[in-house]
């Protein structure tokens, strides 16, 4: 599995067999931001909250799409491919399409949060950002600006996302998404790895 550079491998290897123990059990060595994971804000400092300070509301909720596909490789997000889909409690994913180079060399390329965009996402009151890409900001990075933007607002970062272009068509549809992110609740943690998955309802009227 693709990792952040410097990261912890995920290694999974049977512990026991049902073969010669009776029973299966998978031996887990992966760190805390492996693969579809959410970062809290302790992941940038001490001081801040961990993942189990944080209320549910940060991670299940009805979600916004933006449409971020066709930039280029390593190149920021702009305030308004986002700007449209702000609004307060709103879980925003931003589609860079980056996850269709998931497994090569060419993933550690994709797009990220510019400052501004950041700074414009928090003043919005969203408390909850997803990509589907390995960061939102560039890979390796000397610095981590979105991060520190969006951490410090106390708001949760989802990375490695996938499959968003079906919710951009759906919400192009006139359905709304709810998005639920929830980690494995550690404590004292800096993040964990999630389940990501997304509810789609039915077209909404308009009156």
């Amino acid at each position: 599995m693709p990792v952040y550079p410097g990261d912890p491998e995920v290694v999974l290897t049977p512990a026991l067999t049902a073969a010669a123990d009776g029973v299966n059990v998978l031996a887990l060595h992966l760190g805390s931001q492996s693969g579809t994971h959410v970062d809290a804000p302790y992941h940038l400092d001490d001081a801040l909250p961990t993942l189990d300070d944080l209320p549910l509301e940060r991670f299940v909720g009805p979600a916004a799409v933006a449409d971020a596909r066709g930039l280029a490789p390593r190149s920021p997000v702009p305030p308004e491919a986002v700007a449209p889909h702000l609004a307060p409690g709103v879980i925003l994913l931003i589609a860079t399409g980056w996850s269709a180079h998931w497994g090569t060399d060419h993933y550690l390329a994709h797009p990220w949060l510019a400052p501004e965009t950041a700074e414009l996402i928090v003043a919005a009151g969203v408390r909850t950002v997803g990509v589907d890409a390995l960061s939102v900001d560039p890979t390796p990075a000397a610095d981590l600006p979105a991060h520190r933007t969006l951490c410090g607002a106390h708001a949760v970062i989802a990375e490695n996302l996938r499959d968003l272009e079906t919710l951009l068509d759906a919400q192009a549809a006139g359905r709304a998404i709810e998005a639920s992110l929830l980690p494995i609740r550690l404590r004292g943690a800096d993040g964990a790895p999630v389940r990501a998955v997304a509810r789609i309802g039915p077209r909404q009227c308009s009156r």
